[in-house]
């Protein structure tokens, strides 16, 4: 079966477009105008994958992705957003979104990032099944990681520092493991980008330093050594300095 898409969009135009173009692509997709249609259709028919505006009238975006993360509803979240700020983007994160499309934007880009939060979740229900799947989706059935006072479980997808649980998104937790499994290891942008989303977005793409940033306020504690340093030009890499 098709996958199938929750598309909340305000603005007409861009709705009525990229419900076309989604059906095109081998979606079938449910379009709506805001967000109480979106919670009413997400609660009615779950989709395999939402797409949601951020700033739309009553319900916007965001609080659409708080409730439903609140119920536990752990489907894929696409933001698209005409925000460009960090700061903007950090706050979809924190709500609960797997990834964001910053307006305006090319819609390959947005079917790319669809493919591969599908391909996370469910490998065969992206239109594109034969692609690769990323590495962090083949690990599921490892045993714990351990890395510079790091401590995983990838199958429960649960991970600690020392003794406090961290509280990550599907997307920062597989981050989190990558860079652990490399611990000490130098990792450039376009590796993380094909590991972790199975696409490179370019170099003026800020999603990965977004999703760094984040992951250093959820693991940097008082007193305790940074963890996830930035090698200025290359990339990233986990150590305890």
């Amino acid at each position: 079966m098709p996958p199938t898409v929750l598309l909340a969009e305000d603005d007409r135009a861009i709705r009525n477009a990229l419900e076309r173009a989604l059906a095109l692509e081998g979606y079938r997709v449910t379009a709506v105008a805001d967000g109480v249609e979106a919670l009413a259709h997400a609660h009615k028919n779950p989709p395999d994958v939402l797409v949601l505006d951020v700033m739309m009238p009553g319900i916007d975006g965001l609080q659409v992705c708080r409730v439903l993360r609140a119920e536990g509803d752990r489907t894929p979240i696409l933001m698209l957003t005409a925000l460009v700020e960090t700061a903007d983007r950090i706050a979809g994160l924190d709500a609960g979104a797997d990834d964001y499309v910053v307006k305006p934007f090319d819609v390959e880009e947005v079917f790319a990032r669809l493919r591969a939060l599908l391909r996370r979740t469910n490998p065969d229900a992206a239109p594109e099944a034969a692609a690769p799947v990323p590495e962090a989706q083949k690990r599921g059935t490892e045993q714990h990681v351990e890395a510079a006072g790091l401590r995983m479980d990838p199958q429960a997808r649960r991970a600690w520092r020392g003794g406090h649980e961290l509280e990550l998104t599907r997307t920062e937790f597989e981050l989190l493991e990558l860079l652990a499994r490399n611990a000490g290891i130098v990792l450039d942008h376009a590796t993380i980008y094909d590991r972790i989303w199975g696409y490179d977005f370019g170099p003026g793409s800020k999603n990965l330093a977004v999703y760094v940033g984040y992951l250093r306020r959820k693991l940097d504690r008082p007193g305790a050594p940074q963890l996830i340093h930035t090698v200025r030009g290359v990339g990233y890499v986990l150590r305890e300095d």
